[in-house]
């Protein structure tokens, strides 16, 4: 059995690097390739940089920066943010990104993802979805600009997305974003009972034990900002990563 994957997220503005809360109130952390020279000293199992400001901005990629990360990344490398067609995709690929993440675009036009799974593999193709409670507690699709997506039944978009072709899914809790208080627990555990492909918990995680709380849930994966960005109880900026031993120890 593979070990669970540990994966710090990223999120570029302006390119720089910031971390946000509740997909909101966005905090500048430092410069990406100095990030990216920190964490393939710590070994990360993968690594994932996401613009939040593209999609929004309806602008391309940043894909000189991106080059420059990937030449610099030593572990496998995703990108989500501003891609809209399958050039944008095979570009990424043809500069080192390992696994292309669809947000936006898997929403609009699902046959994007069929078509990228065809040619480049299953594997390759993330799609995250980013979700959000209403005031009824039913889990809603929402984009990363925290825009309701008519598309809300969560469930029938994950099972959509998984026949599309997406090899993984990411699914990341507005509600907990930042909030360093654990994962969605019952979110990951209804998503994992509905697909047989990965399945990659993001937003919440404060401690390691939230970690192995959200792997315990069925999560394959778990990715995380703050806890890897953030040291002590004021919240100073210091990248940092659990120890292969720590990490045995967690998931044994």
């Amino acid at each position: 059995m593979l070990r669970t994957r540990v994966i710090p997220v990223l999120l570029l503005r302006n390119k720089g690097l910031v971390k946000t809360v509740r997909f909101d109130k966005s905090k500048y952390i430092g410069d990406p390739i100095n990030a990216v020279k920190l964490f393939n000293d710590k070994e990360v199992d993968e690594l994932v940089f996401l613009d939040i400001d593209a999609g929004k901005q309806q602008r391309k990629p940043d894909f000189e920066l991106i080059k420059n990360i990937a030449s610099e990344c030593f572990m496998p490398l995703g990108y989500g943010g501003g891609i809209t067609e399958f050039e944008d995709i095979a570009r990424l690929f043809a500069i080192g990104i390992e696994k292309v993440i669809l947000n936006s675009a898997a929403l609009k036009d699902l046959n994007l993802i069929s078509r990228a799974s065809e040619v480049f593999g299953d594997q390759s193709i993330v799609v995250s979805v980013d979700v959000q409670k209403n005031l009824w507690g039913k889990h809603q699709v929402f984009s990363h600009a925290k825009i309701k997506h008519p598309r809300t039944d969560l469930m029938a978009y994950i099972r959509e997305a998984q026949e599309a072709g997406a090899g993984e899914i990411i699914i990341n809790s507005v509600d907990h974003d930042g909030m360093m208080q654990g994962y969605d627990l019952p979110l990951i555990q209804k998503v994992v009972a509905a697909t047989r492909v990965p399945v990659v918990a993001c937003g919440g995680a404060g401690t390691l034990t939230d970690l192995r709380k959200a792997v315990d849930a069925g999560a394959s994966g778990v990715a995380a900002g703050s806890l890897f960005i953030y040291h002590g109880p004021h919240k100073a900026v210091l990248i940092n990563y659990p120890t292969q031993q720590q990490l045995k120890e967690l998931f044994q």
